[in-house]
């Protein structure tokens, strides 16, 4: 005699099928929940995790059509432990309470090899930003940017290569006191003068979390970290991290700076910047502007640049003064 009667075998594949949708989103919830980035495929699954409540979701229907109450009971935990993962994160910084000094417009950019540089020059003239991060900037990109901009952003910190290692920040402002963060794409930075108050910029771009690569897109993104733990006034952290507020390395740069993430701060820390050309449409926030507590945020909008595939971070703050 068969002991597995025909009628519930299809109950039983019903229920593995819900457990196979569960494996992926309990393993990344879970990770998310330990902090950890841990090893391929976690860290490139975790630019999911908001999507991953479809297949929890999902399993859980399936589950309940199995009529199996230990497997629906799984299925619960893991879809709110991922719904629960998936808020917003942020740092408890102090926002600063002194009046505005200042009105700092930023915008970053990564324009792809230079492919959006017509792009971004149209942008920069129509938005009049303060401060404009932009990676993947080539030589060509660069000659571009600072010649359309020698009246209106005089000031820059640059790295003169071709491809994706270009970089240069643009500036309105004064800069001095240039360095760079090193990297395998250009990261450089400055210290501003607006309104009199010193203003450390840095443009932020680490190479991203593809296999074979984790361990350079840690290292990278951990020197960031180490510049923000050093900070000791105003700072602007801007660019694309190759990174979410779903991956630890780099929620650390948040809490080892005290800062807060702009698009956090207007409720738009969900709003994804890649990929923004292609078949699939945005579905991870990866391009940010960091500020310090001496900052507030008015707005952030983002931006789309034909030629990119990503998308522009522009960001109104209002610097404050110590009083």
């Amino acid at each position: 005699m068969d002991p597995h009667p025909p009628s519930r075998r299809p109950g039983r594949a019903v229920a593995l099928l819900a457990g196979l949708l569960l494996v992926v989103p309990a393993l990344i919830t879970t990770c998310r929940l330990l902090d950890t980035d841990g090893i391929t495929p976690v860290p490139q699954l975790l630019s999911f995790l908001p999507w991953l409540t479809v297949p929890a979701g999902l399993g859980l229907l399936l589950a309940a059509v199995a009529r199996h109450r230990g497997l629906a009971l799984v299925a619960v935990v893991v879809l709110a432990a991922t719904a629960w993962s998936s808020l917003p994160y942020t740092t408890w910084t102090t926002i600063g309470h002194g009046l505005p000094v200042a009105r700092v417009r930023v915008l970053a950019a990564n324009v792809e090899f230079g492919q959006a540089t017509d792009a971004l020059i149209a942008t920069v003239r129509r938005e009049r930003p303060g401060l404009v991060y932009v990676s993947e900037c080539d030589r060509a990109c660069g000659r571009a940017l600072t010649t359309a901009f020698a009246a209106e952003l005089p000031h820059y910190a640059s790295v003169e290569a071709d491809g994706s290692v270009g970089s240069v920040l643009l500036s309105a402002h004064p800069l001095r006191d240039w360095r760079m963060i090193p990297a395998t794409m250009g990261m450089p930075g400055a210290t501003a003068e607006i309104a009199g108050r010193s203003v450390r910029v840095q443009l932020a771009h680490p190479m991203p979390p593809v296999p074979g690569q984790v361990d350079v897109w840690k290292r990278e993104l951990g020197r960031i970290e180490d510049f923000a733990a050093l900070r000791t006034g105003p700072t602007l952290i801007a660019g694309d991290f190759n990174a979410s507020q779903d991956h630890a390395a780099f929620r650390a740069i948040l809490e080892e700076g005290r800062l807060r993430d702009a698009a956090w701060a207007v409720r738009k820390s969900r709003a994804a910047t890649w990929p923004a050309e292609g078949p699939v449409p945005p579905y991870v926030q990866i391009d940010h502007v960091l500020v310090s507590d001496e900052f507030s945020v008015d707005d952030v909008r983002f931006l789309d640049l034909d030629g990119t595939d990503h998308r522009a971070v522009l960001a109104d703050l209002d610097l404050r003064g110590d009083r």
